[in-house]
């Protein structure tokens, strides 16, 4: 898939609870509207979407897909376009990660996503350490 990046970390002993939260804060800084599903022994998904007219007439249901997922020693990052899911915070953890939640995704859309996604993956890998 396009712009579709996996961020795999060993021996940190991350909170991932504080990553998830340091994501969600990025991206509104940055802007964008944030859901956060709720924690679960499969993880997180932390979903943002940018705001604008020609935003919501061409690509409404898409939004950039952050997963976080495993333990504080061994975890896995994954950075993608997907569907918006207007309840994510509400949502089944375990459907999420089992169901098609990536997209794929037009020329146009992953340019943005690939300069999102590097500086996104950027701060990820300075906060973790």
């Amino acid at each position: 898939m396009i712009g579709d990046k996996e961020l795999h970390f060993t021996g940190k002993g991350t909170d991932l609870a504080a990553l998830a939260s340091h994501v969600e804060e990025y991206l509104t800084k940055d802007g964008f509207t944030v859901a956060t599903s709720a924690p679960s022994d499969q993880g997180t998904v932390i979903q943002a979407k940018k705001g604008g007219f020609l935003r919501e007439v061409v690509a409404a249901d898409r939004a950039l897909t952050i997963t976080v997922a495993g333990s504080p020693s061994d975890f896995t990052v994954r950075v993608g376009i997907g569907k918006w899911l207007e309840h994510l915070g509400v949502a089944a953890i375990e459907t999420l990660l089992v169901s098609d939640l990536f997209l794929v995704i037009d020329v146009a859309d992953a340019a943005w996503n690939l300069e999102i996604e590097s500086k996104l993956l950027a701060d990820l890998t300075a906060f973790v350490g």
